[in-house]
């Protein structure tokens, strides 16, 4: 292996970094450290939940020193590690950093599914899902308060990974092959992130109704599983919490017809930058992201794609979640 940098994986939990980030150091051979056990242990001493001690560090400044002083530390050391941290992106600038995405009904289960223990209990989904966005939430604006940065920025990372229905194995293989220069360089090299996301949760901004096209049935015939590589990266924007394409409908028609969990894609803007004719990312999908062209793409590849949160007033049945999986602990 000649490539010396240290890998960062981060995401919020649920995410799979744990898993992730075990399976990535066996297979290139380096030492793994998880900031998250340390920030765990920390909250038993204090008798906390791992939430409380997060509202806590907003008061008490000395809490996140600690932490911080020690991810600098490390960093100094320039030690090749496997870096399991939320925010260990922010002080291992050289590092290649990955973040991890999920669904947050599938983090909510996940997290439920691993071995009770004292510091995160969850009652019900709809509370796991609560008191997670919440805790991301509280590290979130703490992290802006101190650093001025936002975690949730996708250009903060080399690679973004969606793990809501692929495989460990899958988004190792695929992480591995971007570090070691095989996959994504292209994007890497000119235009990070690289985006790596589930097909199904990616919304069109172009309305299919009536209109023939890649995503009749039957017309992605010839591309396969094994024969991913032959689909060039989609053009995708992100509004902070969607997904949708700018450029490339009938590839990722096909990833669907073909039941890929993953889709190589590059960012094209976020947020407020701007994607065209002078319309921020948000702008955009509010524009052209409306009921009946979410509905109709759903009906014709037959996945379950909820509205965007501009258009929950006309809320339609909820998607079907998946399930833990391989990702229980």
């Amino acid at each position: 292996m000649t490539n010396r940098r240290s890998i960062v994986m981060s995401g919020d939990l649920g995410s799979g970094k744990s898993t992730i980030s075990r399976q990535v150091a066996s297979r290139l051979g380096l030492r793994r450290l998880s900031m998250g056990d340390l920030y765990r242990n920390m909250a038993q001493e204090r008798g906390m939940s791992a939430l409380q001690l997060n509202l806590h560090a907003e008061r008490d400044e000395a809490v996140d020193g600690y932490i911080d002083q020690l991810q600098a530390e490390i960093a100094r050391s320039h030690e090749q590690l496997v870096i399991d941290s939320r925010l260990s992106w922010f002080f291992f600038s050289d590092a290649f950093k990955v973040y991890l995405i999920v669904d947050p009904v599938t983090a909510a289960r996940r997290v439920m599914s691993r071995p009770a223990n004292d510091v995160e209990a969850y009652s019900s989904v709809e509370e796991a899902v609560d008191r997670l966005r919440s805790r991301s939430n509280s590290e979130r604006i703490r992290f802006i308060r101190k650093y001025a940065v936002d975690k949730t920025r996708l250009r903060n990372y080399d690679m973004v990974c969606d793990t809501t229905r692929a495989g460990p194995d899958e988004i190792v293989d695929r992480i591995v092959a971007a570090f070691n220069g095989t996959f994504g360089q292209e994007i890497l090299a000119h235009s990070p992130p690289l985006l790596l996301l589930d097909p199904a949760r990616i919304y069109p901004s172009q309305d299919i109704s009536g209109r023939p096209g890649p995503w009749d049935p039957g017309s992605a015939s010839g591309v396969r599983q094994e024969g991913r590589g032959e689909l060039a990266p989609i053009s995708i924007a992100y509004t902070g919490q969607c997904f949708y394409v700018v450029d490339g409908h009938r590839r990722l028609s096909i990833a669907l017809q073909n039941k890929l969990t993953l889709v190589a894609g590059r960012l094209v803007a976020e947020a407020d930058e701007q994607v065209i004719a002078g319309l921020s990312a948000q702008q955009y999908f509010a524009a052209e992201v409306g009921p009946s062209a979410t509905h109709d793409w759903a009906a014709a590849h037959k996945i379950a794609l909820p509205l965007p949160p501009h258009l929950r007033a006309l809320e339609v049945p909820e998607i079907q979640r998946g399930s833990s999986g391989p990702w229980s602990r």
